[in-house]
């Protein structure tokens, strides 16, 4: 698959560059990358929520009233969980979320998603560039050059670019990432994928 190549202007500079097809043009598996946005979604879940139930609440422990003979209900001690104050009955307790997911799941997700976004033509390759301090209005200026402002867009590098990132930080709805950490969530919650020339042959080498 050839796409072409744009600068920071927004303008083709006449280049097409070929997309690895074992990345960018695999049948989409819909159901893997189902469980891999449930497995990322599941891991931003720190699993620390705790309440106290009746055997970890401080009281008494006394009988309240006798058994028989009172014509209401029986009643243990104040701990119960049917009085204010009391434990709570099947409380949440601290526990994990981690899903585990194969490899070979794992990345048939990520290439799945970015093989829709290919076919969607909602996939762009621009020129590898930098900033030499971070530069918001620079950075906004080309999503603007690029008709991007508004969307949800993220941008992928091929090494670790703060000039860049720190740029991209204030502005709504973008986002900066390697190419090695790019994950499904992250491409399908996007509308529009953004890589650079670097990051494809990142991703090239790291999967073909």
């Amino acid at each position: 698959m050839k796409v072409d190549v744009v600068n920071i202007q927004g303008k083709a500079t006449g280049r097409k560059l070929d997309l690895p097809e074992a990345v960018f043009g695999v049948e989409p598996n819909e159901h893997a990358v189902w469980l891999a946005v449930k497995q990322f979604l599941a891991h931003q879940r720190q699993g620390t929520h705790k309440a106290k139930e009746r055997g970890e609440i401080k009281g008494s422990t006394k009988k309240l009233v006798r058994q028989k003979g009172t014509g209401g209900a029986r009643k243990g001690n104040i701990k119960s969980p049917l009085f204010r104050g009391g434990g709570r009955a099947f409380g949440p307790r601290p526990r994990t979320y981690t899903i585990k997911l194969t490899k070979k799941v794992r990345r048939l997700a990520k290439f799945s998603a970015l093989s829709v976004k290919a076919a969607e033509g909602n996939l762009m390759v621009i020129e590898d560039f930098s900033f030499d301090a971070p530069k918001t209005k620079a950075f906004e200026d080309i999503l603007s050059s690029l008709e991007l402002r508004g969307k949800k867009t993220v941008l992928v590098t091929g090494e670790a670019e703060s000039s860049i990132v720190r740029s991209g930080k204030n502005i709504d709805k973008v986002s900066v990432t390697r190419a090695e950490d790019l994950n499904t969530y992250g491409i399908m919650n996007n509308d529009t994928i953004l890589l650079c020339e670097g990051a494809v042959e990142k991703l090239r080498s790291m999967y073909c």
